[in-house]
């Protein structure tokens, strides 16, 4: 089941692609989506990222737009927020990480010199 997430969250691929070896896709897309809501995929990425860092004093990310795909069916076509999951769930804790880590200690937004030429906001 967490191979099938993973394969899906690296293809991008619709639920319904999902190779048979991984199980029937609902089945994975709904303990997937079960995990995302009750904090279970937090708990786990914490976990593992626990140790990862101690000789870090902070992290840098660096994103590339050039590897950053849209489904072909992505058209902007304005979707409703699933009403089943709460809105704080759906707001990523990537954005929260990625804040706190480029902030410098002052408070204000760090430049990224050397990486990528531009300012993360």
């Amino acid at each position: 089941m967490v191979n099938g997430v993973l394969w899906r969250t690296r293809t991008g691929s619709p639920w319904r692609d999902l190779p048979a070896s991984y199980g029937r896709w609902k089945t994975v897309y709904n303990r997937h989506r079960r995990w995302s809501a009750d904090g279970t995929w937090t708990r786990v990425l914490r976990e593992l990222q626990r140790g990862c860092d101690l000789d870090e004093d902070r992290w840098i990310v660096a994103i590339d737009s050039t590897v950053v795909r849209a489904h072909h069916d992505a058209a902007g076509a304005q979707h409703q927020r699933p009403a089943d999951v709460p809105a704080s769930v759906l707001a990523t804790a990537l954005v929260e990480d990625l804040a706190a880590a480029v902030a410098s200690p002052a408070g204000d937004v760090a430049e990224c010199k050397g990486l990528t030429g531009g300012r993360v906001e």
